[in-house]
């Protein structure tokens, strides 16, 4: 199941290109349709992939004698985070209907994805400060949160782009900047939230909530920033 599993996060990688560039060529060719239509119907079948390829290393960690959710390293960090982004910006695109912001927000889950590739994939047994399920909490809500700050980001491009637009539709639909906005809002939640169980976790593992990380430090900083 591990070697499955790492085959489909290659796949699922160069999906997100491809993906990518549908998008793209949807956006830059108005009468080409099909191609945003075609974008979205693989984005959804390279999500389903993608997370079956988080599944299956879970249960492969278990076969191995670990039996840990896979959000232990970076390698995995990077594939849940952009399990994320993919997740994020079709919700969103469900919101809106606008499929241009395929063209910005996929590439993201492409990069994270091309980076875990460089990484070393092997299943290795915990650590014992990880064997938590704080840790899981942490690692899922900071995550979820980057995903909000990278979309928006990605957004902000777009704006840069295109300007302020409605839908391709012309109905009264968020805009961009309601967007970005939106989703920092929900990253700044979603980080906040991953502090905080972080800090709880950091407790359980080292007996302190806080111990001026540099780690900690500047998440707390930018959250302190973001708010402001």
């Amino acid at each position: 199941m591990e070697a499955l599993s790492n085959t489909l996060a290659v796949a699922v990688t160069f999906a997100y290109l491809g993906i990518s560039v549908a998008y793209l060529g949807g956006w830059i060719i108005k009468k080409a349709t099909f191609l945003g239509r075609l974008a979205t119907l693989g984005l959804w079948l390279a999500l389903m992939a993608h997370t079956a390829s988080i599944v299956l290393r879970w249960l492969a960690s278990h076969d191995l004698g670990f039996g840990h959710a896979p959000f232990s390293n970076l390698f995995e960090s990077l594939v849940f985070f952009g399990w994320t982004l993919a997740l994020l910006y079709l919700i969103i695109e469900i919101k809106t209907g606008d499929k241009r912001m395929g063209a910005f927000a996929v590439p993201l889950a492409f990069f994270a994805m091309l980076y875990a590739l460089k990484l070393d994939p092997a299943i290795k047994p915990l650590l014992p400060a990880l064997k938590s399920n704080w840790l899981i909490a942490h690692v899922i809500t900071c995550f979820l949160g980057y995903a909000g700050f990278g979309v928006s980001a990605a957004l902000s491009v777009m704006y840069l782009v295109t300007g302020q637009a409605k839908d391709p539709e012309g109905h009264k639909a968020l805009v961009l900047d309601d967007l970005i906005y939106q989703n920092v809002v929900v990253g700044f939640i979603l980080l906040t939230a991953g502090i905080v169980t972080g800090s709880i976790w950091a407790n359980s593992a080292w007996g302190t909530y806080w111990s001026w990380d540099p780690k900690e430090t500047w998440s707390s900083a930018c959250c302190l920033r973001t708010s402001a």
